[in-house]
């Protein structure tokens, strides 16, 4: 009997553990954000357990979007047929945009949650690896130095 562990590979487990690392940064951050805004206009900005319900709420959301569209990706690649790859991913993308618009509804319409905190940690992941990309790489840089102190 398989566990379903050992069906992700190893490659969607590490970058999903970095989505949830990145994600839980982000959301500890809106929430000082939040409470800093609370400081300044406390009539105006909330801070009470609506914001953390929907930091924990909207993170969850998020890093299971990315976990997801890391399963999706690996079952396209295993298909044989590429147009049946193509609709695996068509479909994920769709079925992973659905989950994220009635999350985001539930946070808009329960009172439980407070909106912006519920909606604002789907944006998370994205902006961590759009940032990621931009920060070249520490170790192709020390063999980029390393290389040119040797004369290479």
């Amino acid at each position: 009997m398989s566990n379903f562990g050992d069906k992700v590979q190893p490659a969607v487990k590490k970058e999903t553990k970095n989505v949830a690392i990145y994600t839980v940064v982000g959301v500890v951050v809106m929430w000082v954000g939040f409470l800093i805004l609370h400081l300044i206009w406390p009539e105006k900005i909330p801070f009470d357990y609506r914001v953390i319900l929907g930091g924990i709420g909207g993170g969850a959301v998020a890093v299971l979007n990315f976990f997801l569209m890391g399963m999706a990706v690996q079952k396209a690649v295993s298909e044989t047929d590429e147009a049946g790859a193509k609709r695996r991913m068509q479909a994920s993308y769709s079925q992973r945009n659905l989950m994220q618009m009635l999350w985001a509804i539930l946070a808009i319409v329960l009172p439980c949650f407070q909106f912006a905190a519920g909606i604002l940690p789907l944006l998370i992941p994205g902006t961590a690896i759009k940032l990621k990309g931009i920060k070249p790489k520490q170790r192709s840089s020390d063999s980029v130095m390393s290389k040119q102190r040797s004369g290479l």
